[in-house]
């Protein structure tokens, strides 16, 4: 597998997503927003997925181990590396998790949240994303996306969210991400496509599947045609130029004016 991959930030603060591509593997983490709001840990998010990306490149060196696994021994060693912190507040670094590894002629995938994997195959495109995040709490959200971005009142509403979202994260009654407990690995949805019926794929965070998802300004084909053309930087270039036209969030109402945004483009 041939993964070429490019991460960019989508603003002053640091890189908040992770990337990582082997000869078998793709790794994208996105790391939760917290909203300017405390979270028990000293390290802050861009550590939480370094730390992360890295324990599962290694976990998932063995192709017969199952991404589930791999996954839950990354989160046990993570927090393992920083007991100091209070590993129990809700608000602890988190992130979004999507992997794709081939194996034996298959491709087996996980996502955790979503963060998407899109199957270029024979039939058309595949998504592949967990979307239970968008079940809980709508009218918070709602109450976000009437405010102008880098106004005082979204970012009110996004941090009343973001402490409600805290209550329902990793619950039965709520969403799963990747975050100190190995629990959240067993909620992650997998499973196998063979290999023959796959052409290309691409791992990406929301801060670039918007461009699909949510602003509806291109289509799964156009972002292949994209990556064929000019890579997955090529990529990330369409999505700023698309939210440049609209910086303050009147068209398109969103938590940032710009987030965070990491490709993984597979080919083989």
């Amino acid at each position: 597998m041939r993964v070429c991959v490019e991460t960019q930030g989508g603003g002053a603060n640091p890189n908040e997503d992770w990337v990582a591509g082997t000869s078998t593997l793709a790794v994208v983490l996105d790391g939760l927003s917290t909203a300017g709001l405390s979270t028990g840990c000293r390290h802050g998010v861009p550590w939480y997925v370094t730390q992360l990306g890295g324990h599962l490149v290694a976990a998932l060196a063995d192709l017969d181990r199952p991404l589930s696994d791999g996954l839950a021994d990354a989160l046990e060693r993570v927090a393992a590396a920083h007991p100091e912190c209070d590993l129990e507040d809700p608000g602890t670094p988190s992130a979004t998790v999507a992997i794709l590894r081939q194996r034996y002629g298959v491709l087996d995938h996980l996502v955790l949240a979503d963060s998407p994997i899109v199957l270029e195959g024979t039939e058309g495109h595949t998504v592949i994303s967990d979307l239970r995040v968008d079940e809980v709490l709508p009218e918070l959200r709602a109450e976000v996306e009437r405010h102008e971005t880098h106004t005082s009142g979204h970012r009110e509403a996004l941090q009343r969210l973001v402490l409600a979202q805290r209550q329902v994260r990793n619950t039965s009654e709520g969403y799963w991400v990747a975050a100190a407990s190995p629990e959240a690995a067993q909620h992650a949805l997998t499973g196998t496509t063979r290999m023959q019926d796959v052409h290309s794929a691409a791992v990406l965070s929301d801060g670039v599947s918007r461009l699909v998802t949510e602003y509806g300004m291109a289509t799964w084909s156009d972002v292949f045609t994209t990556l064929r053309s000019g890579g997955p930087r090529e990529l990330i270039e369409a999505v700023r130029k698309v939210e440049a036209t609209d910086p303050s969030g009147l068209r398109w109402p969103r938590y940032k004016s710009g987030d965070d945004a990491t490709v993984a483009y597979c080919q083989w």
